[in-house]
């Protein structure tokens, strides 16, 4: 694994070359066109309820926005100097699909299950929405293993927490009401578009020899995280993942800001929120002390997962280990269902001590990425995002459990990755005044 950009320049160019192409609008159209075909098959074919409503209603958006783009292609090759096949035409676009294909199916899903529809909404929006009941009544999100074991065996799963306490915090609506609006994956929705909305407006905001191929960029990197397939319907069945994702986001466009303390606090709410955070915290600190911001930036990125964890330790310390440790590491009561078929899983199934291969490869792959952080630290934002997207792609690959959804982490952060280069241009080729 390499996070070199010169090394990384050849592929680089590539990817410039497809990117590019026709004024960004030909990818636009391979996309969404994708996209559409994809929605389709889940909405045909999918063993999921929830997954099959998401498809028959984004599959229409996908359509819908691939016939856009094709009439802006048409109008580019007759009139190039239009507005139509501008980048603020291709921004409306993606903000047309993001509401047809995630906003339209959170709100269609949610009001269905508001009105009985038990089969609208994947278990961890139930398993979030119950710890935020219980932070409002017990002043924890966690069940303690005795608890657990009460339950009936068909729903011991659903009484575990496997987050950070932070992740209580969106169950809180539901905690107050019983309605549509408080349904958990309404509220990941809001913040995942506030937290990007920062996101873009920080790149855009940093001084640049290129700011059209940044803005650019920034809109290709807008599109991973929210109308690629895996994160719409991600967002629009479970969600959880989507609120972590926008804010190692903004940390990352904070770190190419040159604001590593702020970059740190983002980055340390997504840690509250989940461990999927944690890795990139610890290289954005790696990135921060060849800045001499180390100290910064590791009190948010660090500190504040620690904080978030210590009311549940002080409340009921045993129930917090048996949902953040123990059930992660395959003790709990329960397994986790995560299984999607990715090399450690068919590893631990298929080979004799497979569980012990799988998790020796796992270490190897850490220890190389530690060993690679010590000898050569990142020194910009982009060298960053690309040693974060790479190693959470090995560790999801090569996990025992895990789920193909995982993926929108390192898809959204090796995509976001040019608008991160593009946005410290600024650092090397100063604008002039």
């Amino acid at each position: 694994m390499t996070a070199d950009p010169d090394r990384a320049a050849p592929a680089a160019r590539r990817w410039q070359a497809v990117d590019s192409a026709a004024g960004g609008l030909a990818l636009d159209l391979g996309l969404y066109t994708v996209s559409a075909v994809f929605a389709g098959v889940t909405a045909a074919t999918s063993t999921l309820a929830s997954h099959r409503a998401w498809g028959t209603i984004a599959a229409v958006g996908y359509l819908l926005a691939a016939l856009l783009v094709t009439g802006q292609l048409l109008n580019r090759r007759r009139h190039p100097a239009t507005a139509l096949a501008g980048l603020p035409a291709r921004w409306a676009v993606a903000g047309f699909v993001w509401a047809t294909t995630a906003l339209l199916p959170i709100v269609a899903q949610s009001v269905q299950r508001a009105a009985g529809r038990t089969d609208r909404a994947q278990e961890e929006v139930t398993v979030v929405e119950q710890a935020g009941i219980r932070l409002a009544e017990h002043g924890t999100p966690y069940l303690g293993h005795d608890a657990i074991a009460a339950l009936r065996p068909g729903e011991r799963l659903l009484g575990y927490t496997p987050y950070q306490p932070g992740m209580a915090l969106f169950g809180l609506p539901r905690a107050a009401a019983d309605a549509w609006w408080t349904d958990a994956r309404v509220w990941f929705a809001l913040v995942t578009a506030l937290v990007l909305a920062a996101a873009v407006a920080t790149l855009r905001g940093t001084p640049t020899a290129d700011a059209p191929r940044r803005d650019a960029a920034a809109l290709r990197a807008v599109q991973a995280a929210t109308v690629l397939p895996v994160c719409a319907l991600t967002l629009a069945t479970g969600g959880d993942d989507l609120p972590v994702l926008a804010l190692c986001l903004l940390a990352l466009a904070l770190a190419a800001a040159g604001r590593p303390g702020r970059a740190g606090l983002a980055v340390g709410v997504a840690g509250a929120l989940k461990l999927f955070a944690w890795p990139v915290a610890l290289v954005l600190v790696c990135w921060a002390a060849t800045r001499r911001a180390g100290l910064r930036t590791a009190l948010g990125a660090l500190c504040l997962p620690v904080l978030a964890l210590l009311p549940a330790l002080l409340v009921d310390r045993d129930a917090l280990v048996e949902n953040v440790l123990r059930f992660p590491l395959g003790h709990g009561l329960v397994t986790s269902p995560a299984q999607s078929p990715f090399p450690g899983h068919l590893i631990a199934a298929m080979l004799p001590g497979g569980r012990i291969v799988a998790a020796a490869l796992l270490v190897a792959v850490g220890l190389a990425i530690a060993v690679r952080l010590l000898r050569r630290p990142p020194r910009t934002a982009a060298a960053t995002v690309l040693i974060c997207g790479y190693g959470l792609l090995a560790a999801i690959l090569l996990m025992p459990s895990t789920r193909f959804g995982y993926l929108l982490y390192p898809v959204a952060l090796l995509v976001s990755a040019p608008a991160l280069m593009l946005a410290e241009t600024r650092a090397r080729r100063p604008v002039p005044a």
